[in-house]
């Protein structure tokens, strides 16, 4: 683009619907939808602060049917309706956006495509470079040299070259392009059989559609799959291509007589309207932007403040260390700091194979620096030797009275220790802050917080490595490009602690969450990657020849049972086969209105139809295989000999650990395949496996937050808690409680943990909806502590927006006031779990820093914590000192926190995983 600012048109409908379905659901306290009006106004004001437009206008699609629909009735059809709560965001949007003072147009009969089409015509007959902002595809046939696409999403332009990238054709083949190929999401019909491949050799060979029409008999020549038969087919559905052509052109000379590029300009925005707007819809940030504008801050004032907050975050003052000098002075500054950010650039995102490229130190925002010790592409300048410089900082690292702040400390942690040094001193980590605040406001990586809470855009590491299989590791990044990357992301740390560490100081329970559980345990977490766990791979290379065996078996069985060979990995021949050819009952549909296949509709129709039972067995097995039997003997270490997982604080809302590469949590437990997979984590020599997993946790801490009398007495008396459950509701004695009533008593105790319905439990329990809800007018009847339990909870999590751990731990549910109704109901539901679930994570946190700290001052040689799962720990333990470390053990996890009823930890024994649990 040229330094003229361009005439900008916004397609606002695109905007709208990718705001919707590519953002997380946002309602504000009274349960209004609020997401795709932040998502949209967010994208404009992006486009506006990098554009400086001085016209512009935000196009959107009017109500009721265009053009189109007279001429083909079926376009767009397979559409499915605007989601209620998508169409209740679509007025107070408009009123935003004109109170903004941008121009909108909503032209009936057409669509935004064409009234877009017309204007960017216009402009360029008044001599108007165009900048379109959209995500639809179908746009880039306006392309030329004076109009260009912007994705506001990514940031992405799309000028001519761009479009024969994209497309393989020319910007003015893409009505032919998209006339032959069809489009599904339009109803488009296009030429049966022609893809992408046939539609670029038919153009970029012959030339447009009517050229084709013209030479019909050249199209055999063509080298491209299909090419002998093309003509007849072309021929056949020469209508349809030619009606796709008419419904795919956008129109470019609509009667727009109301408006003109030049009076198409921003106007100053109605802040008082924007203050009222803001504050009802609840965007805080802006709502106080505007607030200052009203109260008397000029316009002038507060872009100067804005240039003043941005030029604080200036790249160029960075320090890029490259003699021993620098670093010697660099040195004693960072010694002389009460707390100083530290960060590390490495090789890979895999701990065990990381190597330091280079370590970048902040001190005092906007004073940072980087040394660079391993950048090696070619002509790279002289860095100093990575051994002389870890060798320089190693005391500083593994001092514990110098404090250190980073975003996810946890990883560079592991990478120094791949050096011999053991970090020490690890006061914040911003990652951790941020989640300790609110576990669901923001994705906690430095980019997203730096945004949300600085207002800042930092270099994202594509932008100076790239994407895909091309993309450079770190070393091979140029210096000049590298340095700013690595040392701003020092110095946005240390501003991100100081701004969520205020925010912490004022809510004590969480900050006390923050420093006394999250930050501690990251270097516990450490510890158990570093040393990770040893795998059978033997053991798993048999299990994967028998799930291969077994697979082939089911596959062959499926095939015959439904009459015909089919791909079991498509959806759509999946769909064909249950609901057309065996007619199987329709449970639920995908948005497209397509028959589902998900996991929960083929367990319905399991219990009925033999074939989806298979189905299930064969996807179970296939996962099993392809995930853990195949692929964990090819994550074993070369170094260590050990798969080493990586566990992640904040992902879950609810405060649980998780872990990727291999996935621990997700070992299915419940079939002999699943427990198969767990005998291949196998002890070290003269060691064994313990497994002490805490009993019933969940349903302790539901009696502990209830303070039912019934659930308290239960549990102090140590009786079997679903038994128990069974003798009250079903009125019987204890001794008389049959298997099949103890077995739905334990239904209902998880069921009601989880928010389960009466319609929930009749299905588990094969019984009708009735007898479903009497058995939990019985329970509440029995306990009624908990129905009081319940309801305030909801009650509280509507008047709060969150729920709490006994700890304090906060768990917000954005959703608790929705419109929609499934939403609020499941926001309703994580109420009631979220507390129960929250606080066993918490306490199996707390355990495992008592336990830590046990082994590192009692049996560092003779015990170590391998693995957490769930409310599980495993540990690896000496053979001759089993039974004393065991008791010491269960005792520290028993007493990891005080509750209302005792916490019981049992522990099991075995030489792999699966015996011990």
């Amino acid at each position: 683009m040229s330094n003229t600012p361009p005439f900008v048109l916004v397609d606002g409908s695109s905007y709208l619907f990718r705001a919707f379905h590519g953002l997380p659901p946002l309602t504000n306290s009274k349960g209004k939808d609020t997401g795709a009006i932040y998502g949209v106004i967010n994208m404009l004001k992006s486009l506006i602060k990098q554009y400086h437009p001085t016209h512009m206008a935000v196009v959107f699609d009017a109500k009721g049917k265009t053009f189109r629909d007279d001429i083909y009735a079926e376009y767009k059809a397979n559409r499915p309706p605007m989601p209620a709560e998508l169409s209740e965001q679509i007025e107070p949007l408009h009123a935003i956006i004109r109170a903004m003072g941008i121009p909108i147009i909503i032209e009936p009969g057409v669509e935004a495509d064409d009234v877009i089409g017309t204007l960017s015509k216009r402009a360029t007959e008044k001599g108007y470079k165009t900048l379109i902002s959209t995500g639809d595809k179908d746009m880039a046939q306006l392309v030329d040299d004076n109009v260009t696409l912007i994705n506001t999403m990514t940031n992405q332009l799309m000028d001519e070259a761009m479009v024969k990238e994209k497309f393989g054709i020319p910007p003015e083949l893409v009505i032919d392009f998209l006339a032959l190929k069809g489009d599904k999401v339009d109803n488009i019909p296009g030429v049966p059989g022609v893809g992408d491949k046939s539609a670029q050799a038919l153009l970029n060979g012959i030339g447009g559609i009517d050229a084709i029409y013209d030479n019909l008999d050249k199209i055999a020549d063509l080298s491209f799959r299909g090419a002998k038969t093309m003509a007849k087919k072309m021929q056949e559905y020469e209508e349809q291509a030619r009606l796709s052509y008419q419904l795919a052109t956008i129109s470019i000379d609509l009667d727009l007589d109301d408006y003109s590029v030049e009076t198409l300009c921003p106007s100053s925005p109605d802040n008082e309207k924007l203050q009222a707007l803001y504050g009802e819809y609840e965007f805080k940030r802006w709502h106080a932007q505007v607030s200052a504008e009203v109260d008397g801050a000029g316009t002038e004032e507060k872009e100067e403040s804005e240039a003043v907050s941005e030029m604080t975050i200036d790249r160029s003052q960075y320090v890029t260390i490259t003699d021993e000098t620098t670093l010697d002075t660099w040195l004693e500054k960072l010694e002389q700091s009460e707390l100083f950010a530290f960060d590390t650039e490495t090789t890979s995102l895999n701990y065990m194979d990381a190597e330091i490229v280079g370590l970048s130190f902040c001190i005092a925002p906007g004073e940072a620096a980087y040394v660079p010790v391993a950048h090696d592409y070619p002509d790279a300048p002289e860095q100093l030797d990575r051994e002389l410089v870890l060798e320089k900082l190693k005391p500083l690292l593994e001092s514990a009275s110098h404090l250190k702040v980073g975003q996810h400390l946890k990883y560079d942690n592991n990478v120094l220790a791949n050096y011999d040094i053991h970090l020490a001193g690890i006061a914040f980590d911003t990652m951790l802050e941020s989640y300790a605040l609110n576990s669901t406001a923001t994705r906690h990586d430095m980019d997203s917080l730096a945004l949300a809470y600085l207002n800042h855009k930092t270099i994202h590491f594509e932008d100076i490595a790239g994407k895909g299989a091309k993309q450079l590791t770190f070393n091979q990044i140029a210096l000049e490009e590298a340095a700013p990357y690595a040392a701003e992301d020092a110095d946005i740390t240390l501003r991100l602690h100081q701004v969520l560490w205020e925010k912490l100081q004022q809510e004590a329970p969480l900050k006390s969450l923050l420093t006394d559980i999250e930050v501690p345990l990251s270097s516990v977490l450490a510890r158990m990657e570093q040393r990770g766990v040893l795998i059978d791979s033997q053991r798993l290379a048999q299990q994967s020849q028998d799930l291969a065996v077994r697979i082939a078996e089911l596959e062959k069985e499926v095939h015959e049972e439904a009459g015909e060979s089919f791909n079991l990995g498509s959806t759509k021949q999946l769909q064909r086969i249950l609901f057309e050819k065996m007619e199987l009952p329709v449970i639920k549909k995908t948005p497209k209105g397509a028959p589902s296949t998900s996991e929960d509709v083929l367990q319905e129709l399991a219990l009925d139809y033999s074939l989806p039972h298979k189905i299930m067995e064969y996807r179970g097995l296939t996962k099993l295989k392809s995930t853990y039997t195949d692929k964990l003997p090819k994550m074993i270490n070369h170094r260590t000999g050990r798969v080493h997982t990586s566990y992640h604080q904040a992902v879950t809302a609810t405060g649980r650990l998780s872990s990727t590469d291999p996935n621990l949590q997700n070992i299915p437990i419940r079939n002999e395949e699943g427990r198969r997979v767990r005998q291949a984590f196998v002890p070290k020599e003269g060691f064994r496996f313990v497994a002490a997993d805490y009993s019933q946790i969940e349903l302790r801490i539901m009696a502990h937050l209830s303070k039912d009398k019934g659930l308290l007495s239960a549990f102090e008396e140590g009786k079997d808690i679903h038994s128990a459950t069974a003798s009250e509701v079903f009125d019987i004695a204890l001794d008389d409680v049959t298997a099949e009533q103890r077995r739905s008593a334990k239904a209902i105790n998880f069921g009601l943990i989880y928010g389960m319905s009466a319609f929930g439990l009749s299905k588990q329990l094969n019984i009708s909806r009735n007898d479903a809800q009497k058995y939990m007018d019985l329970y509440f009847e029995r306990y009624p502590g908990v129905l009081t339990y319940m309801d305030s909870t909801r009650e509280k999590a509507k008047q709060d927006g969150y729920v709490e751990t006994v700890f304090g731990r906060r768990l917000y549910l954005p959703d608790i006031k929705a419109s929609n109704g499934a939403r609020r109901k499941g926001a309703e539901r994580a109420a009631i779990n979220a507390p129960m679930q929250g606080t066993a994570a918490d306490i199996i946190k707390m355990a495992m820093l008592k336990v830590d700290e046990w082994i590192q001052k009692e049996a560092p040689e003779d015990v170590c914590m391998t693995m957490q799962v769930h409310d599980e720990l495993v540990f690896e333990i000496r053979e001759d000192k089993l039974d004393s470390y065991i008791e010491s053990i269960t005792a520290l996890m028993e007493n990891a926190a005080t509750l209302s009823v005792p916490l019981l930890v049992e522990a099991g024994v075995g030489d792999n995983w699966d015996e011990a649990h």
